[in-house]
């Protein structure tokens, strides 16, 4: 359902949409940990409970920390739906673009062989955001 631009776009776009949302624009650390993939599947393999139709699924994994709250969940949802919707070609229904916000357990978020805790992850946030001099 993306357009050929839609396919190389989405994903910088969403990334963008996160790094917003979660209030990290510009914090180095934050952004080198955002990333993901997109997977381009026929139409006619994609399924619901009702039967086969074209659904485009933004799946986000994110640490315990990531959008800890309903509202930021929410922004998150919405700015992804505008997305999808400008991506996609015409005809693409908004109702078949579904948003899931998965939460990695306390210490289930691992960079790099580290299993980050949200505190530790925030603390590596905090300190990026740290003026260089008080470094």
């Amino acid at each position: 359902m993306l357009t050929t631009a839609g396919e190389k776009e989405i994903l910088p776009r969403l990334i963008a949409a996160l790094i917003d949302i979660s209030g990290a624009t510009g914090n180095t650390f934050f952004t080198s940990i955002v990333g993901g993939t997109v997977h381009v599947l026929a139409p006619e393999h994609i399924y619901t409970g009702d039967g086969n139709r074209p659904v485009v699924m933004v799946e986000l994994k994110l640490p315990n920390i990531g959008l800890p709250d309903p509202a930021s969940r929410a922004a998150f949802v919405a700015a992804a739906t505008d997305i999808v919707d400008d991506l996609t070609v015409a005809g693409h229904e908004r109702a078949n673009t579904w948003v899931n916000v998965l939460n990695a357990l306390d210490g289930g978020w691992g960079i790099g062989g580290v299993a980050y805790t949200g505190d530790a992850l925030i603390a590596a946030v905090a300190a990026a955001a740290e003026p260089t001099a008080a470094r």
